[in-house]
């Protein structure tokens, strides 16, 4: 299996040097700011996520201001008194892309985060407090209280908003498999402890973030595209 500093290296090159490379690296935010959201966001880029899975993410951000209108900016306290039958026409708004079954994702998830709240104060709290050693049971618990948060997209709405997060990209998947850290299913209980406890080892020996050393290894091991997420 490379090294780390050779994955690196090849990431220098292919990035046009270490500087450029580096410009490129997201960099997650601290647990005082994570702390600091208003669970309203986390609902919103859930929801932005959602949307954007299967979707041209261009077309979706151009409708974005349209979706704040027509769901009260992600507000909990308002959307938890919205009825099925207001989600229902309200999937049908010009202003938004219509389709129903993610809009109900929204009500689903406002209510995950709501129950969240009692338990823990606030959602934001939760996420800034978990250990990203153990960031694939995050992304389990989104799976199994929310909805349509599997695979990639509860992931990658906490690495937008600047939880540490390495990511299961199909770069990143030709890796694990190349090196044969994974054999079955990618979304298998297996595979994941497998792909944490292999990330947990490159963070203690290189010092980075999860989301620096999986972009790292899609830039060096993936077509040589940028990937700001």
């Amino acid at each position: 299996m490379n090294r780390f500093n050779e994955i690196y290296e090849r990431a220098c090159e292919r990035k046009g040097g270490e500087s450029n490379l580096r410009i490129l690296l997201n960099k997650p935010q601290s647990e005082g700011v994570l702390s600091s959201y208003g669970d309203d966001a986390w609902l919103e880029e859930f929801t932005r996520k959602i949307f954007q899975s299967g979707f041209y993410w261009s077309v979706v951000n151009s409708k974005w201001e349209g979706f704040r209108e027509v769901f009260w900016d992600f507000s909990i306290e308002k959307l938890l008194y919205m009825s099925p039958d207001m989600y229902e026409q309200r999937s049908q708004d010009e202003r938004i892309i219509r389709n129903f079954k993610k809009v109900q994702s929204i009500a689903i998830n406002c209510h995950m985060i709501y129950e969240i709240q009692q338990e823990h104060g606030s959602f934001s709290e939760l996420v800034a407090r978990w250990p990203s050693s153990n960031i694939i049971d995050l992304w389990l618990m989104l799976k199994k209280k929310g909805n349509r948060l599997g695979g990639n997209t509860g992931p990658f709405a906490l690495r937008a908003l600047g939880k540490d997060t390495f990511l299961l990209t199909k770069d990143v998947e030709a890796y694990l498999r190349a090196n044969k850290l994974i054999d079955g299913g990618l979304q298998s209980l297996k595979s994941l402890k497998a792909a944490q406890g292999h990330f947990n080892e490159l963070q203690e020996s290189s010092g980075l973030s999860l989301a620096a050393i999986s972009q790292i290894i899609a830039f060096s091991f993936g077509d040589n595209a940028i990937q700001s997420i």
